[in-house]
């Protein structure tokens, strides 16, 4: 009888750690990916109306596809030509924004995509740079919606500005972890990247 009772407890016992354990492993988690996804964690939980178990479930599967991607170098007369291309389509944005959106939109997929993103689909590819690029893409989804003509020209030129910074570390001469989790740097003549110039909507 008393071997039956000690048995039990210990059955009770280990039951009790191996939740209690369960509980951090699942806590630990969930601050790992809302410290590696940072505000793209948030609006995880928001698309998900609020329900951070789900949110968390798609984030450790994008974590699961892409984790491992090993971003390709880019080529000096690439990165030239991209970064060419991308001061055109600033100076273009005065005159039309629109069509500056649009190309600048299409411009990061294919930059992303000599990079070793995965994706034909927009969808696709950001989930892949949020591993590694979390807090730049929010200026790419930005981008996305404005280049479907869904925004106001202030707000082109927002997302412009702040997909530039997405622009700056996929067209970099080496992807380190400082510079994929840093501020954006300053560019290679050693002069802060400027503004797109503000013209009033018509």
């Amino acid at each position: 009888m008393l071997a039956t009772v000690i048995i039990a407890v210990i059955v009770i016992a280990a039951v009790a750690v191996l939740v209690v354990g369960r509980g951090r492993i699942r806590d630990g988690g969930g601050r790992g990916l809302k410290h590696r996804f940072g505000p793209e964690y948030d609006r995880a939980v928001v698309d998900h109306n609020g329900d951070t178990k789900a949110a968390e479930r798609e984030l450790s599967e994008r974590v699961k596809q892409h984790g491992s991607l090993t971003e390709q170098p880019l080529p000096a007369e690439a990165r030239a030509l991209y970064t060419a291309q991308w001061a055109d389509i600033q100076d273009q944005f005065i005159d039309s924004p629109q069509k500056a959106v649009t190309e600048a939109d299409a411009l990061l997929a294919r930059l992303a995509k000599d990079r070793g993103f995965p994706g034909e689909q927009f969808e696709q590819q950001f989930a892949a740079l949020s591993v590694h690029h979390a807090a730049q893409v929010p200026g790419y989804r930005s981008m996305h919606t404005a280049a479907r003509g869904q925004s106001a020209t202030e707000e082109m030129r927002e997302a412009m500005v702040e997909a530039r910074s997405l622009f700056e570390a996929l067209v970099a001469e080496q992807a380190t972890d400082f510079d994929l989790h840093s501020p954006p740097s300053p560019n290679d003549r050693g002069h802060a990247p400027q503004p797109l110039n503000r013209r009033p909507a018509k």
